[in-house]
């Protein structure tokens, strides 16, 4: 008995060592989405006020690359990371679809846009959040990269930064749009 007294508290130790061990160096903040590969969700959401198009499944599944950036005018990230999705999507040669998330009141969006610049090809407003929740998005900002067939090829959780849009949008980007 006093053996396994003895060796049950080991036995678990190195289990858990066994676990942070295959876990060092990977990165903490990637986190996998079920979602990978699978056809995005259907949707339709309305333009925001004074824009023409809103945004529905349909713009993802054209055969063409495409990307959705999940921003809110209340959320800080989105603004810091606001100029980098204006250079996407003026480099990646593909339509750049803005999902304004939880907005309060729908103007503060088309005031965000208005101040910041727009470089979406539509945006559609999820006052609800229930598009963001199908998306299975964490919070904002988030992008996810569709591909031709309307499928998630990728997701950014967090903002984006230059060396994330330098070595992995851009190139995934690029990798889809070969086929």
């Amino acid at each position: 008995m006093r053996f396994w007294i003895a060796v049950i508290p080991l036995v678990l130790f190195a289990a858990l060592a066994g676990i942070f061990l295959t876990n060092i160096g990977k990165d903490q903040s990637v986190i996998p989405s079920a979602l990978i590969g699978k056809p995005a969700p259907e949707f339709s959401l309305p333009p925001l006020p004074g824009r023409e198009k809103g945004i529905s499944r349909a713009d993802l599944t054209r055969g063409h690359v495409s990307v959705v950036n999940v921003f809110a005018s209340w959320c800080v990230p989105c603004r810091a990371e606001h100029p980098l999705i204006k250079r996407l999507a003026a480099e990646a040669d593909v339509p750049v679809y803005g999902l304004n998330y939880k907005e309060k009141d729908p103007q503060d969006g088309v005031n965000w846009l208005d101040e910041l610049g727009d470089p979406y090809t539509a945006v559609g407003m999820d006052i609800s959040g229930r598009t963001g929740i199908d998306f299975g998005v964490y919070g904002v900002p988030e992008t996810f990269i569709i591909d031709g067939e309307g499928k998630i090829a990728y997701k950014q959780v967090g903002p984006i930064d230059a060396k994330t849009l330098e070595n992995v949008i851009l190139p995934k980007i690029r990798e889809l749009k070969k086929g």
